[in-house]
């Protein structure tokens, strides 16, 4: 292993209505905005760690396939996010443990309220390219 530093992969899902807005988070650890998302657990597959997070983070169940959107890295903290843009098909939207706060945010609104980070990860699901991005950040900016 180059460098010797073990990388965490995380997931997180950019739920979209039908006017086109994102459901974004406001995390009680540390007050920021992003989309509801976390790290996999052992023996969990991808869709189950989206399904799994979106669930507990929202209250709202999320269909399935969901389509991967981008890949993001954060080279300070060694994580590897895959994002992916989610329709909702149950629950309902409620805050929990990780949530202060839930938001229907347009594009302008997502740009506004998040880091740089975070928001290029909603904005990249939000336009839906034919390809999945593949990002890098400092956890805050893109690099």
């Amino acid at each position: 292993m180059r460098g010797g530093h073990p990388h965490s992969v995380s997931v997180a899902g950019v739920v979209v209505d039908d006017q086109g807005r994102a459901l974004l988070i406001r995390r009680r650890d540390n007050g920021r905005w992003e989309p509801p998302g976390g790290v996999l657990e052992a023996g969990e597959t991808i869709p189950e760690a989206l399904e799994r997070e979106v669930r507990e983070e929202t209250g709202l169940r999320i269909a399935s396939p969901a389509t991967l959107t981008g890949v993001y890295k954060n080279m300070t903290g060694l994580v590897v996010a895959l994002v992916f843009r989610c329709r909702a098909v149950g629950g309902r939207p409620t805050v929990g443990d990780e949530t202060a706060e839930l938001r229907w945010a347009t594009r302008a609104e997502v740009v506004a309220l998040a880091d740089e980070a975070y928001a290029v990860r909603v904005t990249d699901a939000l336009d839906g390219a034919a390809r999945a991005a593949v990002r890098a950040h400092d956890g805050v900016r893109l690099v």
